[in-house]
């Protein structure tokens, strides 16, 4: 992708009105915390501790609305804390720049490393960073640097109290990963009636993992329906699978596929039923038709074999989700997921059993090829060099340079960019509106706190919408509360947009002067998932071979850590797309191929794990040999790929030949289930697989589809992009 084109992906991702759910009730909770401070602080003491307050409860409601799974409070309050050590530790390196700088680039270097521990952690931690830049001219003592950090802290304080006394939609984060991972396997169902090879995005079933790990005393209070149905669900995706699969399950044509076709309709009818009870609380009623498709009759049952085997699989399961369904969540009705006592739940770390998680993360991100380091390192550049060239231009508020580049600063290309782009936009559109009300208002600070106040809600409100119209809100908000100092307009807005263009500009520059690019990380992206995919598959396998519980929580260890293979993959390849920068090992069109290729390899494991044998069944010895032979050539088919040499596949030839050799052979379903985990790989080496001349000249190739493309564009006969 060129720049110009590149640049243009920027400007629609940061102006594109996103479309989502809007929560006014938690936005008004949230405002209500910002009013509560501001009203108190500038009736019974000063403007400029009703500007710390607003501060401190401001960015830590804003906090709460970042997706986590830890308690909303919790977040409010450690966003509040934070805050106010940022505050008073940079008032005291304030007095001179040379222990001020030092200073804001160890705090800036510290809060880019935050994001190796996720999204939310990061983006608090800039929080602290803007803080600190803007508090330090407040202040005029150790004292009252004191006491402006306490009231900071104050604000997150009532917001963790706010919550604490209205909660809306308890565990309703947690209802709502639960419901989606439960309503993507039912569209994975209907897709399944008219493709039966369609892939399905593990990242649903992903996100549910990841919210039902809990703390134990989150444990003790989460509702029963949020127990078990992420193992229901994790246990329809094979079996609906299979049944459509035409060479393992239903035939293509005929009867046997109408049947499968009604049977799967039926599977997503209470799959969804499953979701709307989950996600609301209350039961959720299934079509009647549907009920009675999901009963199997011993004698006029059309599907016979395998295809049998898993409809009446899925019809067993399925009698679980409809319990989910009638119940509604209700307390002691809600079907719990078999296994140990203690096994009930994942478990979460506490805040202070977080410490050395926290530890370990930053650690494995301390290199030089990190994305996460590099953040880091530009975060602390640029924060001080926009620090030092705002002082020294003739402006007033020159933290505001510096802040701009923080907050939009991201470990990759794409969304630094786009965040630059949306808040230029959002900072003029908010100024405008907000000097428009200040010169029409005239100087009142009360009125101006009430603005203020309207501007945080409107904010909170559109904060999932889009960052340019969340911005725009908030650069009204700052607006306001200046003017609630004694700033007038003339003062504020000028220097506000040039300063904000000047910090966009310099967190632009200098992810072009320090990138992250992911465009030459997708040959080790794609190795990680091969092996990862060969380590599941192999498992599999060996459930076949000797079907015991240490080989089904080997099975399961494998198919997870497949997943986040094949997450790290996605995100990378969507970066890479994005991103201006020449192909370095695999071609765009090589790497769709090659994702292709792994997708249905993946696939083909999640069939046989479909029809995994119970403790009494036939062993398949011959599958432990194809398992070993597949998870050498897969080792070391990630180690070619990495050097690009052109995989070979020898040793899973030789084991499947003598598996069709083998006397007696008594699973043709699993050897054919085998067949299709080659086919997959051998589509694998055919798109990463490159003669010599090809692999001279293969760049070349690309860019000049990447031109002709550019210039089909320019010319009006490209195709046209969605949405305009």
């Amino acid at each position: 992708m060129t720049w110009l084109r590149a640049f243009g992906e920027v400007v629609r991702s940061g102006l594109t009105i996103e479309e989502t759910r809007l929560e006014p009730l938690l936005a008004l909770r949230a405002a209500a915390g910002v009013a509560i401070v501001i009203g108190p602080a500038l009736w019974l003491v000063s403007p400029a501790y009703a500007a710390s307050a607003a501060l401190g409860a401001y960015s830590a409601g804003g906090a709460t609305f970042q997706r986590t799974w830890r308690p909303r409070k919790v977040i409010a309050l450690g966003a509040g804390a934070g805050l106010a050590l940022s505050t008073f530790v940079g008032y005291l390196a304030a007095g001179r720049l040379v222990t001020f700088l030092p200073l804001l680039a160890v705090w800036a270097f510290a809060a880019g490393m935050a994001w190796a521990v996720g999204s939310t952690a990061g983006i608090v931690a800039a929080t602290t960073v803007g803080s600190m830049l803007v508090t330090v001219t407040l202040p005029t003592s150790v004292g009252r640097a004191l006491e402006h950090a306490g009231i900071i802290a104050l604000g997150g304080v009532v917001q963790a109290v706010l919550i604490l006394l209205f909660p809306i939609r308890r565990w309703g984060a947690h209802r709502d990963a639960l419901a989606d991972a439960l309503a993507a396997v039912a569209d994975y169902a209907r897709r399944l009636r008219h493709d039966p090879t369609v892939p399905f995005d593990p990242e649903p079933l992903m996100t549910a993992r990841d919210a039902a790990a809990v703390t134990p005393s989150q444990a003790r209070t989460r509702p029963p329906v949020l127990h078990g149905p992420r193992g229901l669900a994790e246990r329809i995706r094979p079996v609906v699978a299979a049944l459509a699969d035409p060479e393992v399950g239903a035939p293509a044509e005929g009867p046997g596929r109408d049947r499968a076709r009604e049977l799967l309709n039926a599977a997503a009818d209470v799959l969804d039923a499953a979701a709307r009870s989950i996600r609301r609380g209350t039961p959720a009623g299934v079509p009647s038709g549907s009920a009675d498709v999901l009963r199997v009759d011993e004698e006029h049952e059309v599907l016979e074999g395998p295809a049998r085997q898993a409809a009446e699989r899925l019809v067993e399961l399925l009698g679980e989700a409809l319990e989910i369904a009638e119940c509604g969540g209700a307390r002691g009705k809600t079907p719990t997921p078999p296994g140990p006592a203690g096994a009930r739940y994942l478990v979460r770390p506490t805040m202070f059993r977080l410490v050395p998680v926290v530890v370990r993360a930053v650690r494995r991100e301390l290199r030089r090829d990190s994305p996460v380091f590099r953040h880091a390192v530009r975060l602390a550049t640029v924060a001080t060099l926009g620090y030092l060239i705002a002082a020294r231009l003739p402006l007033g508020h020159g933290y505001w340079a510096p802040i701009a580049s923080v907050m939009v600063m991201r470990p990759d290309f794409h969304r630094t960019y786009a965040r630059a782009v949306a808040r230029l936009a959002g900072t003029l559109a908010g100024v405008a509106l907000a000097t428009g009300m200040v010169r029409a208002l005239g100087p009142d600070a009360h009125v101006f706190g009430a603005l203020a106040v309207v501007s945080v809600g409107l904010s909170y409100t559109l904060t999932r919408t889009g960052y340019a119209y969340s911005q725009c809100f908030t650069a009204a908000y700052v607006v306001f509360l200046l003017g609630m100092g004694g700033q007038t307009w003339e003062q504020t807005v000028p220097e506000r947009v040039v300063l904000t263009l000047l910090g966009g500009a310099l967190a632009m520059l200098a992810y072009v002067v320090f990138p992250a690019w992911e465009t030459p990380r997708l040959p080790g992206r794609l190795a990680d998932w091969l092996i990862a995919n060969g380590r599941y598959a192999a498992a599999v396998l060996r459930n076949y071979a000797e079907p015991t519980r240490e080989h089904r929580a080997d099975m399961r260890r494998a198919l997870l850590a497949s997943r986040e293979a094949r997450a790290a993959w996605q995100e990378a390849y969507d970066q890479a797309r994005q991103e201006p920068v020449r192909p370095r090992g695999l071609t765009s069109r090589e790497a769709e191929e090659a994702q292709e290729a792994l997708k249905g390899f993946g696939r083909a494991a999640m069939l046989m794990e479909s029809h995994l044998p119970r403790a009494d069944s036939p062993f398949v010895p011959e599958a432990e040999r194809f398992a070993d032979a597949l998870e050498a050539d897969t080792a070391q088919a990630a180690v070619d790929v990495r050097e690009h040499r052109n995989p070979d596949w020898g040793r899973m030839e030789e084991a499947l030949n003598a598996w069709e050799d083998a006397a007696g052979n008594r699973s043709p379903v699993v050897r054919r289930e085998a067949e299709l985990q080659k086919r997959a790989l051998e589509d694998l080496a055919t798109a990463v697989s490159r003669t010599s001349l090809e692999r001279d000249v293969g760049s070349a190739r690309e860019e000049q589809r990447v031109q002709a493309a550019v210039a089909a564009e320019g010319d009006g006969s490209g195709p046209a992009h969605r949405g305009g």
